[in-house]
């Protein structure tokens, strides 16, 4: 049996980190109140729209030939980055089918949320591509994900399984409990689309993100190369889901959830507030219990 003095200095850190970490990520019921659904939604399409307008806008530049293939591939990444930091907590910054998909398959987003998610993506990522043809007309495609010059389909095809699923395993790792990283996680992802793009491209056009292709697409008429752009995706998510469970076991944890579901609540802030100053004072905040000492004897 451990010493009484050692074991109750043990456990105080391992109570303050589980009392900050519902601080931070908030409670289960946050993840899953339906009055929350229209923000998230919102979040989902501005962010999409956002994503895509930089994507596919970026795309059409480089067609012209007024930017350089660099900068059209760096804008995406850098652009998921600030949509991350900015309203990461408000949805979890999905802006892809795949991820939301994946999430769900890692129980840190409920299945009931994924096909509005997954509609509001694809809406977004159109009104991008409708603005986008207001302003520069039916050109390039409008900057649409497609295979390079000299390049199959089953060569585009499987590098947009290989490059998704490194893609997905950088978001979920990110996500989970034993390794997430914050805000950080952010650069994480958008350094990854970033550095994908620059040797990546020339191949096809790295989507990775079936909503990124969708607007493009329809709002061009052409939908000729998509189904590389939803089987490469679809696929690559799901070999990062099965890297997961293999590197980190089953999903679901608390700060999974909350990376995945977002963190939304109106009183959400007050909680904070009140929590921190009851941690401030030593004072145990309800809703959170210290995990027993194994070596605690039993009654």
């Amino acid at each position: 049996m451990s010493d009484p003095v050692t074991r109750k200095q043990s456990e105080e850190p391992l109570g303050r980190a589980q009392h900050l970490m519902l601080l931070e990520f908030g409670d289960r019921a946050d993840f899953d109140d339906p009055r929350l659904e229209w923000r998230r939604l919102f979040s989902e399409l501005l962010g999409t729209f956002m994503l895509v307008l930089a994507a596919a806008g970026g795309g059409i530049l480089v067609g012209k030939g007024e930017i350089a293939l660099a900068s059209a591939v760096v804008a995406p990444g850098l652009t998921v980055l600030s949509i991350i930091l900015f309203m990461g907590a408000i949805s979890g910054a999905h802006l892809n089918p795949v991820v939301s998909v994946a999430f769900a398959l890692r129980r840190d987003f409920p299945w009931k949320r994924v096909p509005g998610y997954i509609i509001v993506q694809l809406i977004g990522a159109t009104l991008a591509c409708l603005f986008l043809r207001a302003v520069f007309g039916n050109i390039e495609h409008l900057g649409a994900t497609l295979p390079g010059a000299g390049y199959h389909d089953w060569q585009a095809l499987l590098m947009e399984i290989a490059l998704t699923t490194g893609l997905v395993s950088v978001i979920l790792g990110t996500a989970s409990a034993a390794q997430n990283v914050g805000a950080i996680a952010a650069l994480g992802v958008g350094s990854y689309i970033a550095l994908a793009g620059l040797w990546a491209a020339p191949v096809s056009g790295v989507s990775m993100n079936p909503a990124r292709s969708f607007g493009p697409a329809l709002a061009g008429g052409d939908f000729a190369h998509y189904w590389i752009y939803v089987v490469g995706p679809f696929a690559g998510a799901l070999l990062a889901v099965f890297f997961a469970s293999v590197l980190r076991g089953a999903g679901g944890t608390a700060i999974s959830r909350a990376a995945g579901s977002g963190v939304l609540d109106p009183g959400l802030f007050a909680e904070r507030a009140r929590l921190a100053r009851d941690i401030e004072r030593g004072a145990p905040p309800q809703g959170i219990s210290t995990p027993e000492d194994p070596d605690e004897p039993r009654e």
